[in-house]
């Protein structure tokens, strides 16, 4: 019996690692968007320059989410590269980082960045 717990201990510290895999990514690490157009992270997007607008009073405008990845922190990290333009015709690119925590139902824009 003992031998069996002490196999069982073994196996799992084994396997452990194997286990923070997910879908092709550790957990905790960045994984790639692959639905660009999804609706949260267009509004997320969306979102970022809003704030971004409030604090700097510049008119952006949302054009498209370009790239972007998600991890897992307390809440889900949002780094996005944007498409907007401001006032003509003319877009740009910029990079914003949101933490998004659904459980208390917030946002917050960590930093937003013409790139």
């Amino acid at each position: 019996m003992m031998m069996m717990i002490k196999s069982l201990i073994c196996l799992s510290l084994i396997l452990l690692p194997l286990v923070s895999v997910v879908e092709g990514g550790l957990l905790g690490g960045a994984n790639p968007i692959k639905d660009l157009s999804d609706p949260n992270v267009v509004a997320v997007a969306k979102y970022a320059i809003k704030e971004h607008n409030k604090q700097s009073k510049e008119n952006l405008v949302f054009v498209k989410v370009v790239e972007g990845t998600t991890q897992v922190v307390s809440g889900t990290k949002y780094d996005l590269k944007i498409a907007a333009k401001n006032g003509g015709d003319q877009i740009k690119n910029y990079e914003a980082v949101v933490v998004e925590k659904l459980w208390l139902r917030s946002k917050s824009l960590e930093s937003f960045k013409a790139v």
